[in-house]
């Protein structure tokens, strides 16, 4: 059975964790009633699981570039390779338009992100109330969206483990 290498493996299950906390810390801080402190460290962590996940993702990508994943099985239908294949795109355009895309919102606020409490990334523009109120609702349902591609995902890996019996999840774990 051809494998993932190990630097893919552990950058897909790196991001994806990372993913899944910042969505989940996402939810959970935006129903925190008022401006607390515990809502100003959640955003916080939010942030760089956000801007951890956009280097992870741009070191994948560029992984991924120099070392080709193994090919799908040959007894996986065309129309599933295409799905997969699409899938996979659509999954590391998001992995960078999610963050930017807080990040943009952030900047828009006039908020800065300051990586791990010690790095104040550049903001890319001033404060412009107008554009906040537009990248709200766009990160929010490009959250959505990463987060139904990777519901997505794990279905069609477990379906081709429990149903179809072939190699494709094996391909990636450890």
């Amino acid at each position: 059975m051809l494998r993932y290498t190990k630097p893919a493996m552990l950058l897909h299950w790196l991001i994806a964790v990372l993913i899944v906390a910042a969505f989940t810390m996402g939810l959970v801080m935006v129903d925190i009633p008022g401006f607390t402190p515990t809502k100003l460290k959640y955003f916080s962590w939010h942030k760089w699981m956000g801007v951890t996940v956009l280097a992870l993702a741009a070191l994948r990508l560029l992984w991924r570039r120099a070392n080709r994943p193994p090919p799908h099985p040959a007894s996986m239908p065309q129309w599933q390779v295409r799905a997969a294949d699409f899938t996979h795109v659509l999954l590391y355009v998001l992995m960078f338009a999610v963050p930017l895309s807080g990040y943009l919102y952030t900047t828009a606020a006039g908020v800065p992100v300051v990586y791990l409490g010690v790095w104040q990334i550049p903001a890319a523009f001033a404060a412009d109330p107008d554009l906040k109120a537009t990248l709200k609702p766009v990160h929010y349902w490009l959250n959505m969206g990463l987060a139904a591609l990777v519901f997505m995902h794990v279905a069609a890996a477990l379906k081709h483990h429990f149903v179809d019996r072939d190699d494709v999840l094996k391909r990636m774990l450890p």
